[in-house]
């Protein structure tokens, strides 16, 4: 059994500018999309960009609608890239064998321009989308031809015919130019700053030997000042513990105190107490007391006796010392465990800036070796894209002499300019010549409308070759041409659908007759487009189309004919 082609089954539109309901069968080979002006054809190619992240605004939603809706079901290999992101986000797609397997894709945009994205099933952020766009679907329309004039779009078109050659080397350029651009930032940082951060090293020298010099320890101010109170009040508290010792047991003999009338009254209460056991309580109470004015008595005495003598000396170095600690405050406070976290914050940042000559050495050294390293890279580059300029060049000019452009050349130019930059110092351009002996313009300049379309469906066709994707959306990529050239870009989208999936809007019969699907959207009498207004072409349906396309008129005669004779000439080997 063979496996399905990859690209894209089938789209559901519902709520897109003038479509209101529309399901597009597609399929494999080459579908052309036709209709009257104005009937919806480009809201086929909106709503996929919706599917591929394009931006989502309300701007895009039918007049009327609460939301706007694109739903598409894609055929993937099921062990590549899209298979493998999608695992990563948390989908799951459905396998049909042979290697192959189903996406199910949607995008709803509300009328408050708010946006839901599914893939596989699973609810994922828009950047999903964005990230297997480039694996899915190649779109070209009228802004892509506009964009082929850039200079950069001309580097990236012809970077990408170079293929992973060029992508290996570019790859190590951008990580050595990003160091390099590192690496010289703070070389000339450190180069400009030398004179403030030797001055800073100097402040911070003189700062941390003051803090050493003192050498503080945590807490140890609140320490101090409690300690400075105490030697403060010494006389105060000699008198106050003197007076309670003496009035609890005094020194002379036969004085009235505490203690002795304690003592007086427990004696009386036990002569007493065989009598009642309530007075026997009361004297071991009283008992009691007596202890604790024995003993506190005792304490005082040894307070007393630790009370410093020299209090007004040692109350000296005290201030002394908590002056310091103020100074220190002060300066590099506003608490004492500021300066401690300064010292060390500070510590730290003295060996980075002492470190700083070394430093700046080394940086010179490897700035000096990454700018060898970079141009020597950017060399590399520019040989690679010269071979594959040559290359190019010869299989565009050899598609176009297919697309009724025989005479015509186009010339991918390699140039080195002198400054490095992202990709090199390479600029790239894309000439044309149009005749033998003429002089190649800039593609932008030297190029018609007709022309510009076929030269970017050449480069796409050779870009197929070596980048391949499975699915091609062209939007009126035959603008600006007709007649014989019309019927070469039809021959050559229709060898292009061998190998890829190709859906083309178009306006052209000469087109649309190589399509092996071709489908029509209808415009309603409403103005609107319904589910049933998208058909599928077939016999004298396709005919008349044909006829309408080639004509304007779908009944004539002589346009039937006309259409007839050039469905026949596609259809022949």
């Amino acid at each position: 059994m063979t496996a399905p082609r990859p690209g894209i089954e089938e789209i559901t539109i519902r709520g897109i500018g003038v479509i209101e309901d529309a399901v597009l069968p597609l399929g494999p080979g080459f579908t052309a999309l036709t209709g009257e002006t104005g009937a919806g054809k480009t809201m086929v190619v909106t709503a996929l960009g919706l599917l591929l992240g394009g931006r989502a605004d309300s701007g895009v939603l039918r007049a009327g609608a609460d939301r706007a809706v694109a739903e598409a079901r894609w055929v993937v290999a099921d062990h590549g890239p899209v298979a493998r992101r999608v695992g990563e986000a948390g989908g799951e797609l459905t396998p049909l064998g042979n290697g192959a397997a189903e996406l199910l894709v949607s995008r709803t945009v509300s009328a408050e321009g708010r946006s839901r994205v599914a893939v596989a099933g699973r609810s994922m952020p828009v950047g999903v989308l964005q990230e297997l766009s480039d694996d899915l679907v190649a779109v070209h329309g009228q802004s892509e031809q506009l964009r082929l004039k850039s200079p950069a779009a001309q580097r990236e078109l012809l970077d990408r015919y170079a293929g992973a050659r060029l992508a290996e080397v570019l790859e190590q350029y951008t990580e050595v130019r990003r160091r390099l651009l590192a690496d010289r930032a703070e070389f000339e940082r450190l180069s400009a700053e030398r004179d403030a951060r030797t001055a800073e090293a100097g402040e911070l020298r003189v700062a941390l030997a003051e803090i050493e010099g003192v050498a503080p320890k945590p807490g140890e101010d609140a320490e101090l000042a409690t300690l400075a109170e105490r030697l403060g009040a010494q006389d105060e508290l000699r008198v106050a513990a003197a007076t309670a010792h003496e009035a609890l047991s005094a020194d002379d003999i036969g004085a009235l105190d505490a203690l002795s009338m304690l003592v007086e009254a427990r004696r009386a209460l036990e002569r007493v107490a065989p009598l009642d056991a309530e007075i026997a309580a009361l004297a071991e109470t009283v008992g009691s007391l007596s202890s604790l004015a024995a003993d506190a008595s005792s304490d005082l005495a040894s307070y007393i006796a630790s009370l410093d003598p020299d209090a007004p000396a040692r109350l000296e170095v005290v201030q002394q010392r908590i002056n310091e600690l103020a100074v220190l405050v002060r300066r590099h406070g506003p608490t004492l465990d500021d300066v401690l976290a300064f010292a060390e914050s500070g510590g730290r940042r003295l060996l980075e800036l002492d470190a700083d000559p070394g430093r700046i050495d080394a940086l010179a050294e490897q700035v000096a070796a990454d700018e060898a390293l970079a141009v020597e890279l950017a060399d590399r580059l520019s040989e690679v894209r010269q071979e594959a300029a040559g290359r190019l060049s010869a299989e565009v000019t050899a598609e176009l002499a297919d697309l009724a452009m025989g005479t015509a050349a186009v010339l991918v130019d390699v140039t080195r300019r002198a400054e490095l930059t992202a990709t090199g110092h390479d600029a790239v351009q894309l000439l044309l010549r149009s005749y033998p002996g003429a002089d190649p313009r800039p593609i932008g300049r030297g190029a018609s409308g007709g022309e510009l379309s076929r030269v970017m469906l050449a480069l796409e066709v050779v870009l197929a070759g070596t980048d391949p994707v499975p699915t091609f959306v062209f939007d009126e990529v035959d603008a600006g041409i007709g007649g014989a050239a019309a019927t070469e870009v039809g021959k050559r989208l229709a060898r292009l659908a061998s190998t890829s999936q190709v859906i083309a809007v178009t306006h052209l019969a000469q087109v649309a007759a190589f399509a092996t699907n071709h489908l029509k959207v209808l415009k309603g009498s409403d103005g609107g487009v319904t589910s049933s207004t998208v058909q599928r072409l077939t016999g004298d349906d396709r005919v008349a189309e044909m006829a309408r396309l080639l004509s304007g008129l779908a009944t004539s005669e002589t346009a039937l004919a006309h259409a007839q004779e050039l469905l026949d000439l596609a259809a022949a080997p």
